[in-house]
């Protein structure tokens, strides 16, 4: 939970601001439009910032175990 707390946490303001900014409906990848409903939009978004805020804490919890 050290590490998926605070990844949770910042996942959750990073999808309030990236889709605050960006229209889920408007989003372009490998030159096609996303064909996503907005909320399914929202969703994968969402666990790919978590996923993003895991490895990195993951990362972080890692080096400071192996510098004690």
């Amino acid at each position: 939970m050290i590490v998926l707390w605070p990844a949770f946490l910042m996942a959750c303001i990073a999808t309030g601001l990236f889709f605050s900014l960006v229209d889920p409906m408007e989003l372009i990848v490998l030159d096609e439009r996303l064909k996503v409903h907005e909320l399914g939009a929202y969703t994968i978004g969402f666990f790919a910032f978590w996923i993003l805020g895991t490895l990195s804490s993951g990362l972080t919890a890692l080096l400071v175990q192996k510098s004690r």
